[in-house]
């Protein structure tokens, strides 16, 4: 039978010439037309079988923060459609650039509770910065452009809803209406980087040149400005900090680099930010307003902001110069307007700060005789063990934590689910990461509760030959729940414990090769081997379910409730409270760890001295 040309193959031809090459799906009976164009166009336009379609949405979000370009999520209608829509979520909030394509029932018998019969683009409205159904083959071009426009300009995922019979071109759909002007609609370059006035650029030099403890504060805004973030730092003596989705802005190493802030940030980081008096907050809307410098007058730090997005210039903090425009771009401008500052001693203070807080992290790192692996062991080493091009992915829980602590180098690449904080997004993103950059080692962070709900894709690594390296942290616990419910309720654990998965032989059953490792003093050697071996590799690391992440940001309302909840019959608080006391035990003498108390108290005494420097280690 002769095949013509359906309104799937017009779709795919478009998709094509926009340039978009990588399509994360499932296939279904609701989708098969599509599917069909996609197999005949296989030379131009690549499919990536996933397990499940909600990888599918979280694979194309990573590409389209990786490359700046969207990727395409596929799925069959209804139950298909709504699995997207977590990946989508994430793409809208995150701003990532992604094309969703639904199946959909028979166009003439919508609405009349038909099988999967669901009106799409209006489920995945919210979800979406442009959603569309198809009504016919005429309908197929403006609505691709209009989609794929709207994903570029406004950052965010679009969707398109395809009846199956509209898709093979069965459907008596009518004629070309009067107003649908064939070849109207153009693939057209989009780029509205734009400048803020120069006005505006001098009053922020202005406000910066003034202060004398000026701190620069990133996010996601950042990336791809990094070299203009540190020209700035150079010239205002002024520490960086960074919200965890611009991680990768600025590499751990910069010389002005603090590390990330909040509940997975360092102390150094905290202290300045609570010290500083002026903030430049570089294209982050990052929603810990808390950890930022207190907003309230008289101590209020001055504060400009550079971001794209005009609705978010003093959105987490009152800024009295707001800058709308390109990071880079503004950031290139601005920097010749700025002074010089002569006067180091802010930044100083807080170099010798990340000196103590590295020493700390390499102690928390050290096996301790009788114990399991310290979790700070895995950031520690992966540190040191990521090749030197390679993109990390984090996922959410505790975890979070020790991909915050795993220090990056200047080329290296990271993301994760930043403000949605999806669990299960590591693997995902590792998916789309190494779809978008074969050449590069593709690193997949992430922990037991997080992998076990989506263990289906690691047969995707296989089938795809993806040689993505997946760590997973064991504790058997959901850990960050575990620790929440005693630090904040005061309440012992309570439906967090995980039946144990042997995840090595899981990924073996995969394909994939499998590593354990249980031996604290093998844990940089078996990191290095694994994640330098050929194809796909999952490793298992199996570490101490009764270690708190130690965060800067702990305080004695928590220390206060960890202790309630072990009180009120916490059944594992014996290992906690041994756990705890040898944390505190060798972590006194340094200044940067919650139990070096004393340690800060001394380095006030001596700031205070005839002869002291000036500097000390932070606040207790």
């Amino acid at each position: 039978m002769a095949r013509s040309e359906t309104a799937s193959d017009q779709l795919v031809q478009r998709l094509i010439e926009w340039g978009i090459d990588t399509v994360f799906g499932l296939p279904g009976d609701g989708i098969n037309g599509v599917m069909e164009a996609l197999r005949t166009h296989a030379d131009r336009i690549r499919f990536v079988h996933v397990r499940h379609e909600e990888t599918a949405a979280l694979a194309a979000c990573s590409y389209g923060k990786f490359t700046g370009r969207p990727a395409a999520c596929l799925s069959t209608a209804a139950p298909g459609a709504v699995h997207l829509m977590n990946g989508l979520y994430d793409a809208r909030i995150d701003q990532a650039p992604v094309l969703a394509i639904t199946g959909m029932t028979y166009h003439d018998v919508i609405g009349t509770h038909y099988l999967q019969d669901i009106n799409h683009d209006f489920v995945l409205n919210d979800a979406c910065v442009y959603s569309q159904r198809v009504m016919g083959e005429a309908h197929v071009i403006p609505a691709v452009d209009m989609a794929v426009r709207s994903a570029i300009g406004h950052r965010g995922p679009a969707a398109l809803a395809i009846p199956i019979d509209i898709q093979s071109g069965d459907a008596v759909t009518g004629d070309r209406s009067i107003k649908n002007i064939e070849g109207h609609s153009a693939v057209a370059a989009l780029d509205g980087r734009r400048l803020p006035p120069r006005e505006r650029l001098e009053d922020a030099a202005r406000a910066l040149s003034g202060a004398t403890k000026p701190l620069i504060f990133i996010g996601a805004g950042a990336r791809g400005a990094g070299d203009e973030v540190e020209r700035v730092a150079e010239r205002l003596g002024a520490p960086i900090v960074k919200a965890m989705l611009g991680k990768d802005a600025v590499p751990d190493d910069s010389p002005y680099c603090l590390g990330g802030y909040a509940m997975v940030g360092t102390r150094p980081a905290q202290n300045a930010l609570s010290r500083c008096d002026a903030i430049l907050i570089v294209g982050s809307s990052s929603p810990y307003i808390e950890f930022l410098p207190d907003p309230t007058p008289p101590t209020r730090a001055v504060g400009v902001q550079i971001d794209d997005r005009p609705e978010r210039i003093g959105l987490r903090y009152p800024v009295q110069v707001g800058l709308c425009g390109d990071a880079k771009l503004t950031l290139s401008e601005l920097e010749p307007l700025l002074e010089h500052r002569q006067d180091r001693s802010f930044l100083e203070q807080a170099q010798a700060e990340m000196r103590d807080w590295r020493a700390l992290t390499e102690e928390r790192a050290q096996p301790v005789d009788g114990a399991p692996i310290k979790p700070d062991a895995i950031p520690f080493h992966l540190s040191a063990a990521l090749a030197d091009r390679a993109i990390l992915c984090g996922d959410s829980g505790t975890v979070t934590t020790w991909a915050a602590r795993t220090e990056l180098r200047r080329g290296q690449l990271f993301s994760f689910s930043g403000t949605m904080c999806s669990m299960m997004a590591a693997l995902p993103y590792a998916i789309g990461a190494q779809v978008a950059y074969p050449d590069r080692p593709v690193v997949a962070l992430t922990g037991d509760g997080s992998l076990s709900m989506q263990l289906g894709e690691l047969a995707t690594l296989a089938q795809h030959d993806l040689p993505v390296k997946v760590v997973v942290m064991r504790n058997d616990v959901l850990g960050l729940i575990k620790w929440e419910q005693m630090a904040f309720l005061g309440n012992p654990e309570y439906g967090v414990e995980l039946s144990p998965v042997d995840f090595v032989k899981v990924a073996e059953a995969c394909g994939l090769r499998g590593v354990r490792i249980d031996d604290p003093q093998r844990v940089g050697e078996q990191l290095s081997e694994a994640l330098s071996a050929e194809g796909p590799v999952l490793i298992e690391a199996v570490v101490d379910p009764h270690d708190m992440p130690m965060t800067p940001t702990i305080n004695t309302e928590h220390a206060k409730g960890v202790a309630w909840g072990l009180a009120q019959g916490e059944p594992n608080r014996e290992r906690i409270a041994l756990t705890m006391s040898r944390v505190l035990a060798r972590e006194m003498q340094y200044a940067t760890s919650p139990a070096g108390a004393l340690t800060r108290a001394k380095d006030r005494l001596t700031e205070r001295l005839p002869g002291g420097n000036g500097h000390s280690g932070g606040d207790a």
